[in-house]
């Protein structure tokens, strides 16, 4: 039998939204503003220590589209939780937020997360990761969280 990644009785939080961004699920609908935002941002998101690092430089629209739906199924399949940022009028995705069990150490989940390049020197990225803790701190049911690359270094990250 596979370990429930969170109870069957958890509701899983829908948005958070801030005065900056909103938050919620994403889905195959988003598959416009999320390659967008990618791929303006892909030297910023790649782990430097993983050599097949997401995103490719040559990633197509269609290849997002099916990671979209990966996602998505994921959510509703409650095996993992993967937001999409958007700005408050939903224009534009500012990045995206994913919430994974784990497998490493005594972590009961992993959580990646990322803001445009774009947004970066306006302090975004910061502030999503603080919201981030917060919110996880607050509505979720996890004892130990990992944020690699965040609080544990790639390296040691790669090295667990």
């Amino acid at each position: 039998m596979v370990k429930e990644f969170v109870p069957s009785d958890f509701i899983i939080p829908q948005i958070l939204e801030t005065e900056k961004f909103r938050l919620r699920m994403l889905t195959i609908d988003d598959v416009d503003k999320d390659y967008e935002a990618v791929m303006s941002s892909k030297e910023d998101l790649k782990n430097p220590l993983d050599k097949n690092a997401w995103p490719k430089d040559n990633m197509t629209i269609e290849e997002d589209l099916a990671d979209l739906l990966e996602h998505q199924e994921e959510f509703f399949k409650r095996r993992a939780f993967t937001y999409t940022v958007v700005r408050l009028d939903e224009s534009k995705c500012l990045g995206c937020v994913y919430i994974y069990p784990s497998e490493k150490g005594s972590f009961d989940a992993e959580i990646y997360l990322w803001a445009r390049s774009s947004e970066l020197k306006s302090g975004l990225d910061e502030l999503l990761y603080e919201t981030i803790k917060k919110w996880v701190k607050e509505q979720w049911q996890f004892n130990n969280v990992a944020y690699p690359g965040r609080e544990i270094s790639w390296n040691e990250w790669m090295n667990m």
